[in-house]
């Protein structure tokens, strides 16, 4: 049984009760918004049955099966699982490189079994360790935020995979050759993790460390080499712009180190260039094979990472020791299972210049509106925390919550009522906000993604429209800060992050891992596989206590 990206159907008997009945409600509803959706089962005293149709068939559940826990749990224990070399492979592995103990050599004590002797460094993780999920028991579908597997909210143990070095590694340092490659948009702390990867891979003892220029298509495009060491350090010494590109010659013979990228920390952007879209799978691989890569280092959102499992699979299809590992980076923090990505917490500290800034201005004017636009497609995490964190939003708006901006309860109406009050206001919306109430288009970016209709400058002109309709004088300051928020450095919070990615990147391709990816999980740092984390994207439950948190703080009612 899978129950990841399915449709699901949910029958009750004709006498469920309410609490019942509002579990498959909510339950229904939570399909839309995250981890709840996703593991559906049921308990011995319910009279329901889970009807799931998934990809591979069709099962059901029978919520009087005792032992539905136990299945439950074998089929996420499955599906979580982590995609290793020796599943194609059959290798034995060595003993690891990596050691923070100075001066010391790593060695197996013949005398112990063969473990390691006298340093007796406790830094490695267990093979078997693994983190909890969620840690919240809740006690009725009704609560805030709830995610139930079942009518009674019964406590089910998620574990995954604990990320760190391991004792043991299947890699030889000295002949891995690791690429790495930035994917997608800007996004604060890419320069963090490329430091990071190249700093842990150095310690492994690996010297052979390149960068892929501009996304997936430096591996296709003509002109475009393997970026090595040579050209990145004359970069940095003789030139701050990025079109002294074009007038270097590489050297192939050269490669990332130390030395170059200890500093590219400093500044936004990335080190390696980024792009969207690529060519097919099978080229890009086709390119590895013939660069001889044995490593290669992801850092993408969403697209990136089916990008990178796609690029796994066919290098298992075709037999290749090659581990494909990403790092979430999307300053949406869409990204499943995690409680953060990197750059989320810089985006929000940035939309502050613009929240401010748009309050100043609404506060000195007769009537003043400040209008933000911030980023989040499909998610408005950006713009509930930074409404949250700056306390000068009277109204946010989000995709995940629908509203009328018009008639009596419509935000048109509140906008009023406010300048009558206070005599200004500030509106925070997402990019992603209203699509609905938008002329929809058909066209699509380069990484596939549905091209938006631009609801910011929709908000505008209908602001100043309606005021002007009912005579009332209003004085909209509009404010979009997409690029600024996207281009600036990692901040401190973000930069530890990106550290910490990096770094377990690294650990989990030399653990064997290929098609898996790090994140942060209730806090703890670990390692998920590709398939699950793309399912769909992480969005705000508008039952959780964060967006509570948020409409107490702005005091905006609910617009239908």
């Amino acid at each position: 049984m899978t129950f990841s990206g399915m449709d699901i159907a949910l029958k009750a008997s004709t006498h469920s009760s309410t609490s019942q009945q509002h579990w498959l409600h909510s339950t229904r509803y939570r399909c839309q918004y995250g981890l709840g959706s996703t593991h559906l089962n049921g308990r011995k005293r319910s009279p329901m049955v889970l009807s799931v149709r998934a990809v591979s068939g069709k099962s059901d559940l029978d919520f009087s099966d005792p032992s539905w826990k136990e299945k439950y749990q074998e089929d996420w224990n499955r599906r979580f699982s982590l995609p290793h070399i020796t599943d194609i492979y059959d290798l034995k592995p060595r003993l690891t490189t990596f050691s923070l103990k100075k001066n010391r050599f790593i060695r197996y004590d013949r005398t112990d079994g063969g473990s390691l002797s006298a340093d007796k460094w406790n830094g490695y993780v267990n093979k078997d360790d693994r983190a909890l999920l969620k840690v919240i028991k809740y006690a009725s579908p009704t609560s805030a935020g709830a995610e139930c597997v079942d009518p009674d909210c019964s406590w089910v143990e998620h574990w995954i995979h604990r990320a760190g070095p391991r004792k043991e590694i299947y890699y030889e340092p000295a002949e891995v050759k690791a690429a790495i490659v930035t994917c997608g948009g800007l996004c604060p702390g890419l320069n963090d993790v490329i430091r990071q990867i190249v700093f842990t891979l150095e310690i492994y003892g690996v010297k052979n460390i390149v960068g892929i220029q501009f996304g997936y298509r430096g591996f296709f495009e003509k002109g475009l080499k393997e970026m090595p060491v040579s050209m990145l350090f004359h970069i940095l010494r003789c030139s701050r712009v990025l079109d002294s590109i074009v007038e270097l010659q590489f050297d192939d013979n050269l490669q990332l180190s130390r030395k170059v990228v200890e500093n590219i920390n400093l500044s936004g952007g990335s080190f390696l260039g980024v792009s969207r879209g690529g060519a097919k799978t099978s080229e890009i691989v086709d390119s590895i094979q013939a660069r001889r890569i044995d490593m290669l280092f992801v850092i993408g959102g969403n697209g990136s990472h089916a990008g990178a499992n796609a690029i796994h699979e066919e290098c298992r299809k075709r037999k290749l020791k090659v581990s494909v590992v990403a790092v979430p980076k999307t300053i949406d923090n869409d990204i499943l299972f995690m409680d953060k990505t990197f750059g989320f917490d810089t985006a929000v500290e940035e939309a502050q210049r613009a929240i401010n800034s748009a309050y100043i201005e609404a506060r000195s004017a007769y009537h003043g509106i400040g209008l933000v636009k911030l980023m989040g497609r499909s998610s408005g995490f950006i713009a509930m925390q930074a409404s949250l964190s700056s306390g000068q939003i009277d109204v946010c708006l989000i995709p995940e919550v629908s509203f009328t901006l018009d008639g009596e309860h419509g935000v048109m109406r509140h906008l009023e009522h406010l300048l009558e009050k206070k005599g200004f206001c500030v509106v925070c919306v997402a990019e992603g906000a209203g699509q609905d109430l938008l002329q929809k288009s058909n066209a699509t970016d380069a990484s596939g993604n549905v091209i938006l209709s631009d609801f910011g400058v929709h908000m505008q002109q209908k602001i100043k429209s309606h005021f002007k309709d009912i005579g009332v004088p209003a004085d909209v300051k509009y404010i979009d800060p997409t690029y600024m928020v996207r281009a600036c450095r990692a901040n401190a919070s973000d930069a530890i992050l990106c550290t910490v990615l990096g770094q377990n990147a690294v650990h989990g391709a030399f653990a064997g891992f290929s098609g898996i990816t790090s994140g942060i999980c209730n806090t703890h740092y670990a390692f998920l596989p590709i398939t699950e984390v793309i399912t769909k994207p992480k969005r705000v439950n508008p039952n959780s206590r964060m967006w509570h948190r948020c409409l107490t703080s702005t005091g905006q009612p609910d617009f239908h």
